[in-house]
């Protein structure tokens, strides 16, 4: 109720800045008060009892005199003195106050400046996804206003789920092909693509949000680049929409990006499922694959402060849901842990309380996640970009705010009377971490890429150029050594082979005939014979190998050979495979960091696969084999970076089998119930389990193997 520095504003005289617009809104019964500053562009929500205590703020009487009238008409639910000292603070810097101090203007200006430097200082902080206005698109949005409104008419929304709803089911009937063609997402012939595709689903998206904002009558005066990532991505403030009284509408604004990138999505998927292998066949799949997993990952997802914690925070009605969070683990920690007093928790509603403390939790815990994944990820490509992202984020989330901590410990007065206890609950805490990530041991492991191999097995080519007229067998049927299985025509090859057979019986003629009368031109004749014959029997073995045969006996597999049947096939293509029926063996490939652990006796625990397409099927592996030799060569080209894997290649490799740096082969053997059904050349990973070990040595590890690997 009382704070030792209310002196400084007792008697100070501070209103609302006369441009202050209020606004109304109900979250769970309760009239809050949204305060929005159009020069500024500022808004600030406020609960009905701060509300109340504002709403009399005069230049003509003090704050103090304004506080005592608070406490005789609401003695429950007026703002204490902290409180208020607090939301003073709060609106000062928000530029939503005026001062009896002169020059008020001098002093607006200067805290503008202020929020501006801040600002700027906290790209620092967030340096991942740091934002840099451009230009006012209001104008721009006015003229689209009314095409707007138009798709958010009850006409345009049955049109929006009919498109979606259609798109869905075309992405389910070819799954299939879906899955395959996402093995090459991340190939570097695919980089450019995948960019494009990035920026134009984003710029739709952040058009969606301004969209939706005018149609409700907000404004929207700032557009420009977000770094996510240090990837420059298109971005819009539609904050006006805070202001809006429907929560229907305010939930509308935050979901209109992800309705037109859906929207963007389906008409990808027809470009997609109806065009051939090509450049557009390619950017439409890219438009599919970052509309679903920037959705899923960030703008759908309500722990990170995108569209769906926005979403998130409307449904639920509770507003300010981050900050209040974050004040409801203060109170569990600083109240209950520290014993610090005069501490509220951030809801009077114990329902309410339990969601903030689970939200807070949780966010926290994905944001460092996935910020650490996104670290991995680009220093595995870029060493010193993920080095300054690492250090960045080191100094802004631990080494910051332990120093800050630590001096809240020894100097904050609130915690005279019980200093004592908060610093040995500090030290005790920080005790049971670092036990924890220094001393506990974890589960360990690692995982390696690899791709499904019969042993043994042939590859079935073309042994010379024709048409495929006919398929002698089915795909995966068993057939034995010397099968036909296909069987090729060439018309020009049939012209030549008569051809020599009609010169060769005139030659024979010109022969017997020579017998008779020339005998000098024997030896001519039987030479210029014995040439068309070698050249006929050159025929005669292309006519037999337009036959396609089978090389050893097995199972036959010809994939999508049948949508070549009536095609033209060049001498050496592939046709299909002749694969062992029951020995099948999945080849990973293990880097050298990794390596160690499978010499050890005791180092591997256990071994198992799961493939692509069925990762919630995992099989066992009974055994497996080192190949005790450093490697280059690439088991398959599905594994390289050309091929959409995980395995950097040598771009000087054409084949994009080559792999950058050496590795070690490991076999497995797949369990045989599960072998039969198993496709070669299909691709998955396999995941070793090792000895468990404390997070700090597998942290450690991991840094020390990604920076002995960029030497």
């Amino acid at each position: 109720m009382f704070s030792e520095h209310w002196y400084r504003v007792q008697n100070q005289k501070v209103a609302l800045r006369p441009g202050v617009r209020t606004r109304r809104q109900i979250y769970r019964g309760e009239v809050w008060r949204v305060l929005y500053d159009p020069f500024s562009h500022q808004f600030f929500r406020l609960r009905p009892a701060a509300y109340e205590f504002v709403a009399r703020l005069s230049p003509k009487r003090t704050v103090e005199e304004v506080w005592n009238e608070c406490l005789e008409q609401m003695p429950d639910e007026a703002p204490g003195q902290g409180e208020v000292i607090q939301l003073l603070a709060q609106l000062y810097l928000a530029n939503l106050l005026q001062l009896d101090l002169p020059p008020d203007a001098l002093q607006f200006f200067e805290r503008y400046r202020k929020r501006k430097t801040k600002e700027r200082m906290s790209y620092l902080s967030y340096i991942m996804f740091a934002r840099f206005p451009l230009f006012d698109p209001d104008d721009l949005l006015n003229k689209l206003k009314p095409y707007a409104k138009m798709l958010y008419s009850k006409i345009g929304v049955l049109v929006w789920f009919a498109v979606v709803g259609l798109a869905l089911k075309t992405a389910l009937d070819n799954a299939g092909a879906l899955m395959d063609q996402s093995q090459g997402i991340l190939a570097p012939s695919n980089l450019f693509l995948l960019y494009v595709g990035l920026v134009f689903i984003k710029l739709l998206h952040e058009f969606g949000h301004g969209m939706a904002c005018k149609v409700y009558g907000g404004e929207v005066h700032t557009m420009g680049i977000m770094l996510m990532i240090f990837t420059p991505i298109p971005y819009v403030d539609a904050t006006a929409s805070w202001a809006f009284r429907e929560r229907r509408r305010r939930m509308l604004v935050g979901a209109g990006g992800m309705i037109f990138e859906l929207f963007a999505a389906a008409i990808a998927t027809f470009i997609w499922a109806n065009t051939q292998p090509g450049p557009l066949n390619a950017l439409a799949y890219n438009l599919m694959f970052i509309a679903s997993v920037s959705t899923l990952l960030f703008n759908a997802n309500p722990l990170l402060r995108y569209d769906g914690y926005y979403l998130l925070s409307d449904l639920l009605d509770i507003p300010n849901l981050y900050q209040r969070s974050t004040q409801q683990l203060r109170y569990i920690f600083e109240g209950k842990l520290l014993g610090k007093k005069n501490m509220r928790p951030a809801s009077p509603f114990r329902g309410e309380q339990v969601t903030l403390a689970v939200y807070g939790v949780l966010s926290g815990l994905y944001r460092v996640i996935v910020f650490g994944g996104i670290i991995l990820f680009v220093s595995r490509r870029f060493l010193l970009a993920g080095i300054v992202m690492a250090v960045i984020c080191v100094t802004t989330w631990i080494i910051m705010p332990v120093f800050k901590f630590v001096h809240y410990l020894l100097t904050d007065p609130s915690l005279e009377r019980n200093r004592g206890r908060a610093i040995a609950v500090s030290i005790a805490g920080a005790a049971a971490v670092a036990a924890l990530v220094g001393w506990v041991p974890f589960p360990s492991s690692f995982s390696a890429p690899g791709t499904v191999v019969s042993f043994p097995f042939s590859e079935v080519t073309a042994r010379t150029a024709g048409t495929l007229v006919e398929l002698s067998k089915p795909s995966s049927e068993r057939v034995g050594f010397g099968a036909p299985l296909a069987r090729l025509d060439d018309p020009e090859w049939d012209f030549a082979w008569r051809g020599e057979q009609a010169a060769l019986a005139h030659t024979d003629a010109l022969y017997r005939r020579a017998l008779h009368r020339s005998t000098a031109d024997l030896d001519v004749i039987a030479a210029h014979r014995q040439l068309m014959g070698e050249r006929l029997e050159r025929l005669q073995e292309h006519r037999r190998n337009q036959q396609v045969r089978s090389p050893l006996p097995g199972i036959w597999v010809s994939g999508a050979l049948e949508d070549l049947q009536g095609m033209w096939v060049e001498r050496g293509s592939i046709l299909g495979y002749v694969l062992h029926p029951e020995n099948r063996l999945f080849v990973a490939v293990i880097s050298q960091d990794e390596a160690r652990w499978l010499f050890d006796e005791a180092g591997v625990r256990r071994a198992r696969v799961r493939l692509r397409g069925a990762a919630h099927e995992p099989m066992e592996a009974p055994g497996w084999r080192v190949i005790p030799a450093e490697q280059r060569m690439l088991p398959s080209p599905a594994l390289g970076w050309y091929g959409g894997g995980d395995v950097a290649v040598r771009q000087d490799a054409r084949e994009g089998t080559e792999a950058a740096r050496t590795f070690f082969e490991v076999r497995i053997q797949l369990p045989p119930a599960e072998a039969a059904q198993l496709h070669h050349g299909r691709t998955g990973r396999v995941r070793f389990r090792v000895a468990p070990e404390s997070l700090w040595t597998q942290a450690s590890r991991r840094v020390r193997q990604i920076l002995r690997r960029e030497r």
